[in-house]
This record gives C-alpha cells, sequence and structure tokens, in this order.
C-alpha cells in the first residue's frame, strides 16, 4: 500500500446502547475486534491511529481535539494527527472489515475526491471510508458550529461512493459493514461466527 496512507480507528464513543462498554474489547471468533482490526490495517500501513480511549502495542493513541463530538471529533483527531494524505478510518466495533476490501477503498482515493464512502440499500456507511486530508477543514467548520452528524459532513465534500456491487467482490456487504451499536448486534455477529473467514 502507499505510503501516503494513514488509518484510524474511532474509539472514543461512550457506547451508550451497549452500557457503556468497550466495544472494540468484544471478542469475536476468538479475537477481540481491535485486534481484529489492526489486523487488517497492518499490511496498509506502518501509522495507526486510535482516536479514543483504547490502546494497543501497533497503534498511537491520540485525543480528539474537541472533546464530546463523537465520532466528526475522532475523524478530526484523525485528519489532524496522520502521517498519510489518505486515512482509513474504521468504527471500533466493525469486526468483519478486511485487508483487501479496506485497500480497495484506499486505491480509489485520488487528488480529485475528499472521501471514499461504501454505500449500500442502508444508506452510506461514512464510518468505514477513507478521508484525505483535504476533509479535514469542512470537519473542522462543523465541530464548530457543533453540527456532528458524519452523515452531514459528505454534503461538503467532493465524494467517491463504492456501490454494493463493487462491495461484494470482497464478501457479504452486510457481514463486511456490520457493527455492534446494541447487545442484539453483538449476539447477531456472534451468530455469523465460523461461516465466513
Amino acid at each position: 500500500m502507499k505510503a501516503d496512507v494513514s488509518a484510524a480507528i474511532l474509539a472514543g464513543g461512550r457506547a451508550t446502547r451497549f452500557d457503556g462498554r468497550d466495544k472494540s474489547a468484544l471478542v469475536v471468533d476468538g479475537r477481540t475486534i481491535l485486534d481484529r482490526q489492526i489486523a487488517a490495517l497492518a499490511p496498509l500501513t506502518g501509522d495507526i491511529l486510535i482516536a479514543g480511549a483504547a490502546t494497543h502495542a501497533c497503534a498511537r493513541t491520540i485525543p480528539d481535539r474537541v472533546e464530546g463530538c463523537g465520532p466528526l471529533g475522532g475523524l478530526d483527531a484523525a485528519l489532524a494527527h496522520a502521517a498519510g494524505e489518505a486515512v482509513i478510518v474504521v468504527a471500533c466495533d466493525m469486526p468483519f472489515v478486511t485487508t483487501a476490501f479496506l485497500a480497495y477503498l484506499a486505491g480509489c482515493a485520488t487528488d480529485a475526491i475528499d472521501v471514499v464512502v461504501p454505500q449500500t440499500e442502508r444508506g452510506y456507511h461514512p464510518l468505514c471510508a477513507v478521508y484525505r486530508r483535504t476533509a479535514r477543514d469542512a470537519a473542522a467548520r462543523r465541530l464548530a458550529d457543533r453540527r456532528l452528524k458524519m452523515l452531514d459532513l459528505l454534503a461538503d465534500l467532493r465524494v467517491h461512493t463504492v456501490a454494493s456491487a463493487d462491495i461484494e467482490r470482497f464478501g457479504n456487504r452486510h457481514r463486511l459493514l456490520a457493527n455492534v451499536n446494541t447487545a442484539a448486534d453483538f449476539a447477531a455477529l456472534v451468530a455469523l461466527q465460523g461461516h465466513e473467514p
């Protein structure tokens, strides 16, 4: 992968729908989600950041520059601290992202766009995307105005959309983009274990 690519795992949320538990520490197929994500990202970059409280020997933990602003605050911190021009961004509760899929997203990031984002019938997935540093000003403006929805940020950026058909080349789109918001979500993910690597 290119030397100008960094990665950031957004792990700063309060997980209010999951009783405040650290979702990155949940175990899926015998490994924590954080370990699974680090393993998927390590072949792509030597610059892995964790925005939030989680820690890992293979990543730098960075603080939000603006506290209490959710994923947008994590993205802002990642874009400020990343060594690379493009930053692979993954929410800390997505256990099934793969190196091949993330490499494809990163490969779509050109100078002509600000973000590469998957889109399925469920909508955009801005917490499994590749943001270029050119997105930083728009993110900072929204933070300053306390307009914190990640989906709304896309309206301010040059977007390259990755459609379901392209996602499916790397596996089932629902599995690749699955995340854990609630205990019920985690139970559903556990049910998927053993069906695919």
